[in-house]
């Protein structure tokens, strides 16, 4: 559709104020990580690739966009060599990509010896065939960078060849435990600086004993980032039942209600909200799906398959896969977790109840430990999975990272139980099984912070030689080590 040229150049002068001298309005000074990430990418001079930032929605995308112009035009870039676009505008996604661009040029005619012109293009997927403009962009335009927001997976709407060598993608998910105590600007207690969670292994009972002492007021700020999450606007909500009705309306419903129908057709929008609700009683567990067609009238196996599809091309959801190789990875159930610990107790309505129910509270510090490791490992390109023995499905690992050559097993015990051998009889026997040295437990007793020689766990063996240490971690200090 053609659109009058005065309008369109009016939406994008809003847009980029810093075309005429003006600052960025309401940007907060405080920075996600991931705003250097972006700025690494800005700046390199050695890849040409496009960067896609995907994410859910309200996760903070467009932030870390304007943050990354602001540090590019603090240092020195052309203001009007920059472009910030949003396609969920109406009037720009009715002219798209190429009217857009055409607009710019006009104002603004490149020049062959100025610097390389950078593009920032959010919500990319309202652009048609945009996974071709982008190849071609890369390909023969070598003078200009492109960057992108997505919130919805962009791979299934085209094929998975346009992207390669063309694009790198950086996966933004909602706030971390330090950037949530950040955000909320809660005083922070001194604490060691953790650059890996194997340093912990080398501690003494002191070290222990004094970063547990320093750390305890983190448990109430932990519980209480369990219950608003880590999208930014409801997380700074004044109380927290608006704070829990903000992630229903505006993350929830509209993914829902309106991403599955923009982007990928669906009509059944009550099926859709059905298997959702399914996932938030059952988030962090392994998910059956012959016992969810039987609970849920009305599903198949096929429909539900194809919107688990969705729910993870939406990023409302993350799905493990047993560890282990060929048939028994092809055919083991999925594990799901969902992509904030707070939307289960949001969608529920459990309001701070979430606190006083052990089993559910436990699935919520899985959930968010979950997030934290796969942030922490996403540059390595590792492969997540759990582990069940198949000899005694009660024995299992809630969380295995393997980067490389290297296994890293997790277990979640939340709870004011001690933590014994006895009760990691699961992580021990995959240590014992893989030949894996170290392990961890993620716990709820500051009591249990410290290093635990464990032995055999095959039934029988009475040896009382090591076969490893595992390493028992609150969760506070867990997530917040590793998001700092």
């Amino acid at each position: 559709m053609e659109i009058p040229k005065s309008e369109l150049y009016s939406v994008l002068q809003e847009f980029n104020p810093w075309w005429s001298g003006q600052p960025l309005a309401d940007l907060p000074e405080w920075e996600r990580s991931a705003v250097k990430q972006v700025w690494n990418w800005a700046t390199a001079t050695d890849s040409r690739r496009a960067l896609l930032l995907s994410g859910a929605r309200q996760v903070g995308k467009t932030t870390v966009f304007r943050q990354t112009i602001r540090k590019l035009l603090a240092s020195g870039r052309p203001p009007t060599h920059i472009l910030y676009a949003t396609f969920d505008h109406p009037l720009l996604k009715l002219a798209g990509l190429q009217q857009t661009l055409q607009a710019w040029e006009e104002l603004f005619p490149p020049v062959s010896s100025e610097p390389t012109r950078m593009l920032f293009l959010d919500e990319i997927q309202y652009v048609q065939d945009w996974q071709t403009w982008v190849k071609h962009q890369v390909d023969f335009h070598p003078s200009s960078r492109v960057a992108m927001t997505g919130s919805a997976d962009p791979l299934r709407q085209g094929t998975v060849e346009s992207g390669v060598g063309r694009w790198e993608t950086l996966p933004l998910p909602t706030l971390s435990f330090a950037e949530y105590l950040r955000l909320r600007r809660i005083d922070i207690p001194e604490l060691p600086m953790v650059r890996s969670l194997r340093q912990l292994f080398e501690w003494h009972d002191a070290e222990f004993a004094l970063t547990a002492a320093a750390a305890r007021p983190l448990m109430a700020h932990f519980h209480e980032y369990l219950l608003r999450g880590g999208f930014p606007e409801p997380a700074l909500a004044h109380d927290l039942a608006r704070c829990q009705r903000l992630l229903r309306e505006d993350i929830v419903d509209k993914v829902l209600k309106r991403d599955m129908t923009a982007f990928y057709g669906v009509r059944r929008i009550l099926e859709v909200e059905k298997i959702f609700l399914y996932l938030c009683y059952h988030d962090g567990g392994i998910l059956d799906i012959p016992t969810l067609t039987q609970q849920l009238e009305g599903v198949n196996r096929q429909t539900a398959l194809n919107f688990l599809d969705l729910f993870e091309s939406t990023h409302l959801i993350y799905r493990l896969k047993p560890y282990g190789y060929g048939k028994e990875v092809l055919r083991g159930r999925d594990k799901i977790y969902l992509a904030d610990a707070a939307l289960p107790g949001a969608v529920l309505l459990l309001g701070r109840k979430l606190l006083e129910q052990p089993e559910r509270l436990g699935a919520a510090v899985e959930t968010a430990f979950f997030k934290h490791v796969f942030i922490r490992y996403y540059s390595q390109s590792p492969r997540f999975a759990y582990w069940q023995d198949r000899k005694n499905r009660g024995l299992e690992v809630d969380l295995i990272a393997e980067a490389g050559e290297r296994l890293v097993p997790f277990e979640v015990k939340y709870d004011d139980g001690e933590i014994t051998p006895k009760r990691l009889r699961g992580l021990r026997l995959f240590m014992e099984e893989r030949g894996v040295g170290e392990g961890y437990v993620i716990t709820q007793r500051w009591d249990d912070f410290k290093v635990l020689d464990v032995t055999s766990a095959r039934r029988g063996d009475t040896s009382s030689a090591s076969i490893g240490r595992i390493m028992a971690i609150p969760a506070p200090l867990a997530c917040y080590w590793l998001s700092v």
